[in-house]
């Protein structure tokens, strides 16, 4: 079975790995112990399998030969280990990697992280997006983590299936054809006509969490109220149960074998995902090469995933951790990270490097980047609270009930909303 990074990601998909402020009051955000200078010559960095590109990890002793870089992969669950260090300040890393879903929690912890504006980071800031950069910042303006990569989403398709159904299928008619969600449901509904048992949406909590990351709110504020029952989660909702009642969705889990299968068959010649979703799609349908294209999401770009480099107040030597920090991140290894591990660039002018802009036979010669850099600059930015991912988690599953049991899409909605409420007030969100 593949293990997509999508299907990693799904338990806090949007509710903490879009792009979003994180803000979070500020427990445990006291000073640490721990000192903010240092000339050590030995530093450690901790990070998971696939965060940064292990070729760029490796060069760091090649780059900084005056230090003993002691890189780590650190297995299992990464946030629980970092926070079990954190708060034992024991054997704390000198660097370490904060995954996208977790910064809002990390900022509640920003006492235990030096300011990498005083290290200089404010000079690089105009050398990343924007939005990424603020996602990494305390609310007063601290730069907690330095951004590693993003997850810009789009349309990934099957031309030959869309062109054999009578569907658009170049990348520009594709376009103009499913630039909202009205029109690729449309879009949906011929595709099951001209060939039944062939979908558009993999599942209704795909288009769910896509709607959610087109706008500028989540599922608590900044005042930790719940916002959950709003319009913009409201409209979310009501697009994925229109996929369910116009039969447009396949109903199986994203990134999962049935999922995978589908793709290589054909009866599922569409997915909405991130930038990374093309090495989950050449894994898993590697015959399908040359078949399959790019094109934007419909009514707008999302973010899925990304990442961040911190540097623990304990650091050793938080200058030269800052420098290899800035080196592992140019533009350049950004696009070596691109080309290893599939990590989107943080910083745009890596978009414009030949590891980026040289055609993708498996896409049948497109350029992806000319449909995710655009995405990139233009995702929108939401308030994050460390609280979503369990306030999204009773929408998904009454998603569920209403796609697999077929259960009334009002009263699950009532039903989701009262769920997520009981669960907001379990961790203090009123």
């Amino acid at each position: 079975m593949t293990i997509s990074r999508r299907r990693l990601l799904q338990a806090g998909l949007f509710g903490m790995a879009g792009a979003a402020v994180g803000v979070t009051a500020a427990c445990g955000d006291d000073d640490s112990s721990g000192t903010t200078g240092g000339d050590s010559k030995e530093l450690s960095l901790w990070y998971w399998s696939g965060g940064l590109s292990d070729k760029v990890v490796a060069a760091v002793a090649t780059q900084f030969p005056d230090i003993t870089f002691k890189p780590t992969q650190v297995g299992g669950a990464f946030k629980d280990k970092l926070v079990t260090t954190i708060t034992s300040r024991q054997f704390m890393p000198d660097i370490t990697g904060i995954k996208g879903e977790d910064i809002a929690y990390f900022m509640g912890q920003a006492g235990q992280f030096l300011d990498l504006n005083e290290l200089g980071a404010g000079d690089l800031k105009a050398q990343y997006l924007e939005w990424k950069w603020k996602q990494g910042s305390t609310p007063d303006g601290k730069l907690i983590g330095f951004p590693i990569d993003i997850g810009p989403t789009a349309l990934f398709y099957r031309s030959d299936i869309f062109s054999k159904a009578g569907l658009p299928s170049e990348v520009a008619d594709v376009t103009a054809a499913m630039g909202t969600w009205d029109t690729f449901f449309e879009q949906g509904v011929k595709l099951k006509a001209a060939l039944p048992g062939t979908f558009m949406v993999g599942e209704a909590a795909e288009v769910f969490d896509m709607a959610v990351g087109q706008t500028t709110k989540r599922y608590a504020d900044a005042d930790k109220k719940f916002i959950g029952d709003q319009e913009h989660i409201r409209t979310a909702w009501d697009l994925a149960a229109k996929a369910v009642k116009l039969g447009i969705s396949f109903k199986v889990q994203s990134g999962g074998q049935d999922a995978n299968a589908a793709w290589n068959q054909g009866t599922l010649p569409a997915k909405l995902g991130a930038a990374w979703v093309a090495l989950d799609i050449k894994s898993a349908a590697e015959k399908t090469s040359g078949k399959w294209r790019v094109a934007p999401m419909p009514s707008g770009p999302a973010n899925q995933g990304g990442s961040f480099l911190a540097i623990p107040k304990s650091s050793g030597n938080p200058k030269k951790a800052f420098e290899i920090i800035t080196w592992m991140l140019n533009a350049d290894n950004q696009a070596k990270g691109y080309t290893d591990a599939a990590l989107f660039p943080s910083a745009p002018a890596a978009y414009k490097l030949p590891a980026l802009t040289a055609p993708d036979e498996f896409f049948g010669g497109q350029v992806t980047i000319d449909v995710f850099g655009p995405a990139a600059e233009k995702i929108p930015v939401a308030y994050e609270s460390q609280y979503d991912s369990v306030l999204r988690e009773p929408f998904a599953a009454e998603l569920s009930n209403v796609e697999t049991k077929g259960k009334d899409p009002e009263k699950a909605w009532t039903d989701a909303v009262a769920a997520a409420k009981q669960a907001g007030e379990r961790v203090g969100v009123s």
